[in-house]
């Protein structure tokens, strides 16, 4: 097997990624039922799991815990889902898309209307180096990062650590970052509003929880089952922008559907990891047609083959993109830091 992902070939290469975009907008078509149903089968196990849990540890049967991952990767479908109502992607009306999606980041400690924003600025400047720095994992080029200082390269080589990236740096995102409209506190109250609600709200329900199931078992959940959400969430949204061939340019080149399609990777996951993670993995497709839901990116692949190998991933290949670091203008391609002192030395 090799090491990298398959690269695109001849006819892949001949994909107009715009006239693409046209062609996958009747995929953008919501079902309604077919929604409400990937929504019940999400949040249903998710909190029977939390319950199930936190009734076993207060019977004294610590055991329990051992259904955190499950319960933190339907977690992260929860947050799939919430993803999707911020494409307006999920149900048929933007107003019933944004309630969906506010309550749902109560569970995920996630301020909507916050991380909204947050996120369409991302996915309008994927791949554009002159607008870098919202929603993204921060990328320096080589250029920038050796003509930095001392301090400057420290904490971008700490920042860029798997432990930092995908351990400290979720935890951090999660449980203190989020409580503040980060980066959007000048842009209207708005965004301090879903902030402080949602705070509020999931306040409640851990205040609820605790007085039940005492302070210390209602940590135990939910803390690690927020962890495993998090940390996987970070991990798959790393693979989807941050691999070898990926796609940047300065502003005058960029060129946002080539960007969307070409620097979005196909994380090819197997079953039920494929269905915890809600499709996400066909990110090329969903940069490119951000909404079609996710239920629908399968139908896109069916019918256009040509995408399957495109920037595709397996598990096994998500293990070199953790140590490239740095974009080299000049080869266009992510190299790592050995990479680019040894082409510099």
């Amino acid at each position: 097997m090799t090491d990298r992902p398959t690269a695109a070939g001849g006819e892949t290469a001949a994909i107009d990624p715009r006239r693409l975009a046209y062609e996958l907008r009747p995929f953008t078509k919501v079902r309604t039922g077919r929604s409400i149903w990937e929504l019940a089968v999400t949040l249903v196990p998710f909190v029977a799991l939390v319950l199930a849990m936190l009734i076993a540890l207060a019977s004294g049967y610590a055991i329990g815990l051992a259904l955190v991952p499950v319960a933190g990767l339907l977690l992260l479908r929860a947050f799939i889902i919430q993803h999707d109502c911020g494409h307006d992607a999920f149900l048929a009306k933007r107003a019933s898309n944004d309630w969906l999606g506010r309550a749902l980041g109560v569970l995920t400690f996630t301020p909507y209307d916050c991380w909204r924003r947050s996120h369409t600025l991302h996915h309008a400047n994927t791949g554009n180096l002159d607008a870098r720095g919202f929603g993204d994992v921060d990328t320096l080029t080589v250029r920038e990062f050796q003509s930095a200082g001392r301090f400057q390269r420290l904490f971008y080589r700490v920042y860029r650590h798997p432990v930092v990236l995908f351990g400290i740096g979720p935890a951090y995102l999660f449980l203190l970052r989020h409580r503040l409209p980060i980066g959007l506190m000048r842009e209207g109250t708005r965004y301090w509003v879903s902030a402080i609600a949602t705070n509020l709200a999931t306040a409640a329900i851990l205040a609820a929880l605790m007085a039940v199931f005492g302070i210390g078992n209602t940590l135990l959940v939910i803390i690690p089952t927020l962890l495993v959400a998090a940390s996987t969430g970070v991990w798959l949204f790393y693979i989807q922008h941050q691999f070898e061939h990926a796609h940047w340019d300065k502003r005058e080149n960029w060129s946002f559907h080539d960007a969307a399609l070409k620097g979005s990777s196909h994380l090819d996951l197997p079953q039920p990891l494929r269905w915890f993670t809600g499709n996400i993995g066909m990110h090329h497709v969903h940069h490119l047609a951000s909404r079609i839901p996710f239920y629908r990116l399968p139908n896109v692949l069916a019918a256009y083959p040509e995408l399957r190998n495109l920037n595709r991933f397996t598990i096994a290949q998500t293990l070199r993109p953790l140590t490239l670091t740095l974009w080299d203008e000049d080869q266009r391609r992510l190299v790592s830091f050995r990479e680019a002192a040894r082409a510099s030395g």
